[in-house]
């Protein structure tokens, strides 16, 4: 999975950034397992990668919640 950009995740709705995230979660731990097992990864980076983006779609996530609630 590619890295998403501040400006793609602004464009997508609270439903498919909550989708994105769970997409973003199951493949974080489908790499950590693949480590618990012995086997190595496509790449070194991508967990790190992984988990910056998760952080930055619940950020996303979490501006628009406050949104909603002050609206």
């Amino acid at each position: 999975m590619a890295k998403l950009k501040k400006n793609k995740i602004k464009e997508m709705s609270l439903d498919e950034k909550m989708k994105k995230l769970e997409e973003y979660k199951s493949e974080l731990a489908y790499q950590r397992s693949l480590l618990a097992t012995g086997n190595t990864t496509d790449s070194p980076g991508k967990i790190g990668s992984l988990k910056k983006t998760i952080a930055r779609l619940k950020t996303f996530i979490n501006l628009d919640l406050r949104e909603e609630q002050y609206m």
